[in-house]
């Protein structure tokens, strides 16, 4: 009998072994859980290289006439942006073959194993995952660098969401510093809100439910930038950018010319750059009106340093930036109510050589993560794949130079930016 169970575990070690991480691994899950994998779900192949394409929604504009005539207008462009899901490096973890095929024989430390296996292939997944969404966001709720301290500071990016147009409240999450809980654990009418029958990593995580729009979630995961060293970090447009729908359409993305910042002034990926005030507002996405705040003030465009630059002994450079400012005259998707143009000054959130880690907040819709399908090695393979299709690879192979037997588990991730304008990075306000 113990000659058939030993062969019986050798014959399904990588199946058992898939279950138990994939078991770990979903339950683990927070900043993944939170965002529109169905998108990425089955979209990679052989054929579709290193990235797949979603169509943006398409939009018009729409005319008034006392007699209906609309012969001198403008017709609408039939125009569509798409979306890209960008294929990330492989995360794996490893260990000898003999160590694990021992202790799942002797039912030693069974479930430690698939936990801590799945735990550094979660945590680095979603620290990666994180960096990337902090790196693509297109709004801007509070002051960079302030530190949220009360529910009112939450409460604002439900608010930027949904004054930018923003549908579907049920889908909106934040995510914060686990630190902010004590900040905000004065107030108790919201925290404690997940069901506590829950055990998973996602429900512990959760904060406050439906707290205006949002479920507020606690991440260790959110990654952090340093501002460069310089005092000045206020410059100047060199050039008239290209902000037409066509010409950002597929990344949602904008380069911006500057000068006149800090001489050799790194700027780096996660900054908040800043329009100055009257130069161009935000417009609601859905009715183009002007974003009005609880004062009464219009609410001044700002986007997210898209990757690290060092200007050059000029304070200047070009900035890629998340969330662009479109206008055109008459156009059907104007995110603001001026161009930006040469000359005009805008400035760098937060002070400098300082280290920031924003929150985030987002419509599940604002991202999309998924799984490349990963290729058989000449090996004893296991394919596991969770219910929103993350794909999970137990590999139990020889190195035969080295006389030793290995196991591996993998995941290859691909992300998705499907909209920019879901997406902010959250402060408080002084």
């Amino acid at each position: 009998m113990a000659t058939s169970g030993t062969n019986n575990l050798e014959k399904n070690f990588t199946v058992k072994l898939a279950k138990g991480v994939l078991d770990s691994f979903e339950s683990l899950r927070v900043l993944s859980k939170n965002v529109n994998t169905q998108k990425l779900d089955g979209k990679f192949n052989p054929e579709s290289g290193t990235t797949t394409l979603f169509k943006r929604p398409m939009d018009f504009t729409s005319t008034r006439s006392a007699g209906g005539d609309i012969s001198s207008g403008t017709r609408n462009d039939l125009v569509r942006g798409t979306a890209f899901g960008e294929v990330q490096d492989y995360i794996t973890t490893d260990v000898d073959f003999d160590e694990v095929e021992q202790a799942l024989k002797l039912g030693n430390d069974e479930e430690e194993i698939y936990d801590r296996m799945a735990q550094r292939l979660v945590t680095d997944l979603e620290v990666d995952f994180a960096s990337y969404m902090m790196k693509n966001t297109g709004l801007t709720s509070g002051t960079t660098g302030t530190a949220i301290t009360t529910w009112d500071h939450v409460a604002e990016m439900g608010s930027v969401l949904q004054s930018i147009g923003v549908p579907d409240r049920g889908m909106w999450c934040a995510a914060v510093n686990p630190y902010t809980q004590t900040s905000l654990a004065s107030n108790q009418r919201s925290l404690g809100a997940g069901d506590g029958l829950v055990t998973s990593a996602n429900s512990t995580a959760m904060i406050a439910k439906n707290f205006a729009g949002l479920n507020v979630l606690a991440a260790t995961t959110l990654d952090t930038f340093t501002t460069g060293a310089g005092a000045d970090r206020a410059g100047t447009l060199t050039a008239t950018p290209t902000a037409t729908y066509v010409a950002v359409k597929d990344s949602m993305q904008i380069t911006v010319s500057v000068t006149a910042f800090q001489a050799n002034l790194v700027v780096a990926a996660g900054e908040t750059f800043n329009a100055v005030l009257g130069v161009t507002d935000r417009l609601n996405l859905s009715t183009r009106n002007p974003v009005i705040n609880g004062s009464g003030a219009a609410i001044v465009w700002s986007g997210t340093v898209v990757s690290t630059v060092t200007l050059d002994g000029s304070g200047a450079g070009n900035l890629v930036i998340s969330g662009p400012p479109i206008f055109e005259a008459g156009g059907q998707y104007n995110t603001v109510t001026a161009a930006l143009a040469s000359g005009a000054v805008c400035t760098l959130g937060g002070a400098a050589s300082t280290t920031y880690q924003p929150n985030l907040f987002w419509h599940k819709n604002a991202f999309s993560i998924g799984s490349v399908p990963i290729k058989k090695l000449f090996s004893t393979d296991t394919i596991a794949t969770t219910k929103d299709g993350i794909q999970i690879r137990v590999s139990k192979y020889a190195d035969g130079d080295a006389n030793k037997n290995i196991v591996r588990v993998d995941i290859h991730p691909a992300y998705a930016t499907l909209d920019p304008f879901f997406a902010g990075q959250g402060w408080g306000r002084a």
